[in-house]
């Protein structure tokens, strides 16, 4: 029997004093095999990724290694100098981290990080390391690997971001991946694309992978071998199959029972009147050209159509650069559109001004992908919600009441209103960023991507919770996504986008029962896990089972 590669053995991670607990981490085994992906699964908390940043040393300030050993090649790293361990980093052991763009340096071009890790640990000259540079993009896919070389980060898409990370921890050949969410943010078609190409460097390399995730799907889609934790303690471990066919812990069931069901709810077709008519709706980025030049035009909304009656939930389905969250911001105008109409119950919002838009501001309203960015991190939750509130003329006691209910109604307690938004939960912080749209009573609800970022089992609460809201209130909701997952558990009828045009609609249940496009076809290929999920063992089952 082949020995591990990497051998985590009875490792606790002790917390700064004041934490929630005494340990991100307690008594945990876990093994790696040459070879072979070990997938880590657990909700935020659990402690996965301080495992992980542990086995490479990059542990956060105060927060210390407690006891244990992490055996590499039967070597304890937790007692090299740091020098020997610093080395073994890249050499022996490589990271990809969750998000590229903080994990690059935005001021260096995307070549030259790369060529500064093969500065530093081999003697290779100049010419050899552009080529294996180049060599290495080609082998992660890169299209046109000098253009990549020589750009910086801003200026890549996310998956070839997340490409290029993959490069830079591959390129020393090492003998431990560890890779920490790796495509938690990107599209089904990346994301596949991500998975397939780990598997494939892995198994040409004979690299031990360490995957950190929390979506089942992404995990049936890889795992050898499963290891499932829980507030910093082992549940459950084991071979793949057994784990996701036949999972012992309750916890483990939960998370299986939380990923998604492909089968969408039953269709409801009694709406009332129509809310929204987006007509041939336009919107075209231009950049270059100069004084005299033409410049290049982005058609980022082409002649997009559609409707939506009150209470009705419309999911807008697409990869990034399809144009869905360019038609979401016209929808709020945020964005001006070039031509078309967005009709609101008979008032075309299109050619107004912002002076004009104010009376009706409030009738549509957004909830946004990354509730952190878009909510003011120096001001208290209190005074986030009732800013539009006291804007649209209500007084600041009304809307200061209003506010505590709206905490309430997401499940928040009123007391919280007295905090910022950096003292929350991702989960939490999309309850009040849902809380702040809801202030201002509107008729339709745009949200973008509102649960991309979650865990499945918060994003499972979420959804739950916007689809009551939604029958309470008889809000008529706008769903931008591009994980067709969860457009099967809340979407009436979808509308699929491809590079700014609408390529396939229909009822949601029509879709995926026959999808007609090609590019739909392929979104439904590229969704993780899909013929686990799709099993009569899979989600559904276990959800039942729990």
């Amino acid at each position: 029997m082949t020995a591990p590669l990497l051998d985590v053995r009875n490792l606790s991670i002790a917390l700064p004093k004041g934490a929630d607990r005494a340990y991100a981490v307690e008594g945990l085994n876990i093994t790696v095999n040459p070879g072979e992906i070990t997938c880590v699964v657990g909700e935020s908390g659990s402690g996965k990724s301080l495992t992980a940043r542990a086995a490479m040393g990059l542990l956060p300030p105060k927060v210390e290694i407690a006891g244990g050993e992490i055996l590499f090649e039967g070597r304890d790293l937790l007692t090299l100098p740091a020098n020997e361990r610093r080395l073994m980093r890249g050499e022996k052991l490589s990271m990809i981290f969750q998000e590229p763009m903080t994990a690059l340096n935005p001021l260096m071009t995307v070549g030259k990080q790369i060529d500064e890790v093969l500065t530093i640990h081999t003697r290779l000259g100049g010419r050899a390391r552009r080529e294996k540079i180049l060599d290495l993009f080609n082998e992660v896919s890169l299209p046109n690997p000098k253009r990549i070389a020589a750009a910086y980060p801003h200026q890549l898409s996310g998956g070839q971001r997340q490409r290029a990370m993959i490069a830079m921890a591959l390129i020393l050949d090492p003998k431990i991946l560890v890779a920490d969410e790796p495509t938690t943010a990107l599209d089904v078609t990346t994301q596949a694309q991500i998975l397939r190409l780990i598997r494939e460097l892995q198994e040409k390399h004979g690299t031990g992978v360490m995957f950190i995730t929390h979506d089942f799907g992404v995990v049936a889609e890889i795992a050898d071998q499963i290891v499932v934790m829980q507030h910093g303690k082992l549940v459950e471990a084991g071979k793949a199959d057994q784990i996701l066919n036949d999972p012992q812990a309750e916890y483990t069931k939960a998370l299986i029972g939380a990923v998604p069901s492909l089968t969408p709810r039953p269709p409801r077709t009694k709406f009332g009147r129509r809310m929204l008519t987006v007509d041939k709706l336009n919107k075209v980025y231009r950049s270059g050209g100069g004084l005299f030049g033409k410049g290049t035009a982005f058609h980022a909304a082409k002649d997009v159509s559609f409707t939506l009656d009150r209470g009705e939930t419309l999911g807008v389905v697409g990869e990034s650069g399809s144009g869905k969250t360019t038609v979401a911001r016209c929808l709020v105008r945020l964005l001006q559109p070039d031509t078309g109409r967005i009709d609101l119950d008979g008032i075309d919002l299109a050619p107004m001004s912002k002076g004009q838009l104010k009376p009706y501001r409030n009738r549509v309203q957004m909830v946004f992908q990354d509730p952190y960015a878009s909510l003011n991190p120096r001001r208290r939750v209190a005074d986030i919600l009732v800013e539009g509130p006291i804007t649209q003329g209500k007084s600041a006691k009304a809307a200061h009441e209003r506010a505590r209910e709206l905490l309430d109604l997401v499940g928040l307690d009123p007391k919280v209103a007295e905090r910022y938004p950096h003292e929350f939960s991702g989960g939490q912080r999309q309850r009040i960023g849902l809380a702040r749209a809801l202030a201002l009573e509107p008729e339709v609800l745009v949200a973008d991507e509102p649960v991309s970022a979650l865990d499945v089992s918060v994003q499972a609460q979420v959804l739950k919770l916007m689809d009551e809201i939604r029958e309470r209130f008889g809000l008529s909701v706008v769903f931008i996504t591009h994980d067709l997952r969860v457009a099967a558990q809340v979407c009436d009828k979808i509308i699929v986008m491809q590079r700014g045009e609408v390529v396939e609609a229909g009822l949601t249940a029509e879709v995926f029962a026959a999808p007609r496009h090609a590019y739909t076809k392929e979104l439904f290929a590229s969704i993780p896990g899909r013929e686990w999920s799709s099993r009569g063992d899979g989600p559904a089952a276990a959800a039942a089972g729990a």
